[in-house]
């Protein structure tokens, strides 16, 4: 069975809040014992040491947060991340692996330059050191002027000297009758005229054979055909191979207008080299 006590509150501290409202009663009416006094000044400094104490938490976590917002990367500890670090520590290898690359083409250039400046002195020592060996040959040849009367093998270098200008005469005749002998090339041109006649009476027909009876060397007839122009009239339009330097387009055109009666005009389309 519960106890009726269960369901009421009780106030164990009763005493000892009933005595420290007495004492704060006695000290405000000016009545309380110096015991009284002191264990209250106590606890109003135990208070303000709390209190203290609460204030610094919160400087010191105001301190943390500052150094937080001022590097973010490593924090308040001090240390940066682990990813952050392999990054910085890649991009250091690279860039060593870059530099040693350049030093070592900087090293191959510094060679390859050395060496072309040795090269290129030592054709002029060379070039110097030649008229110096043949200086010493000029007074051998003046010991041997006495001697310059008797020539044991003139004959021989004659005969050689003959045999090499008939050997040249010979080349320079074959490359001559060989370059005769190939065909010249020929500058020709491809030419489209257009003959138009006086009115649609005109004979079609006849008009294509009174051009085609121009005749001369270096130039050669092909197709033709009849262009309509309007009302019934046609115009003839016909190609024609010339060699450029045997006819040009005016012989052409002052040979084709000699037919009068059929001929109005003449007009070149196009002129086009083979």
């Amino acid at each position: 069975m519960a106890s009726p006590l269960m369901n009421e509150s009780v106030w164990f501290n009763q005493q000892k809040f009933e005595k420290a409202e007495a004492n704060y009663q006695q000290i405000l009416a000016g009545t309380a014992t110096p015991g009284q006094r002191t264990r209250s000044v106590q606890h109003v400094q135990q208070g303000k040491q709390g209190g203290s104490s609460l204030v610094n938490e919160i400087a010191q976590a105001r301190q943390e947060i500052s150094k937080l917002l001022k590097n973010p990367i490593t924090g308040g500890g001090g240390s940066a991340p682990a990813g952050k670090m392999e990054s910085l520590e890649r991009e250091n290898r690279e860039l060593r692996k870059v530099t040693d690359e350049l030093r070592a083409m900087v090293l191959k250039l510094e060679n390859r330059v050395s060496a072309l400046e040795r090269g290129s002195g030592a054709p002029a020592a060379s070039a110097a050191a030649a008229p110096a060996a043949t200086k010493p040959s000029k007074p051998a040849a003046d010991d041997d002027d006495d001697d310059d009367d008797f020539d044991m093998f003139g004959s021989d270098d004659e005969e050689e000297a003959a045999e090499r200008e008939r050997l040249q005469a010979e080349r320079v005749a074959a490359y001559k009758a060989k370059k005769a002998s190939k065909p010249a090339l020929v500058a020709k041109s491809n030419i489209i005229l257009e003959v138009k006649p006086w009115d649609d009476e005109t004979n079609m027909k006849e008009l294509e054979q009174k051009v085609r009876e121009v005749s001369t060397d270096g130039l050669k007839w092909g197709s033709s055909k009849l262009v309509p122009v309007g009302y019934g009239i046609n115009k003839l339009q016909i190609m024609c191979v010339v060699e450029d330097d045997k006819v040009g387009t005016d012989f052409l055109e002052e040979a084709i207008t000699a037919y009068e009666d059929y001929v109005q005009s003449v007009d070149v389309v196009a002129f086009n080299k083979i």
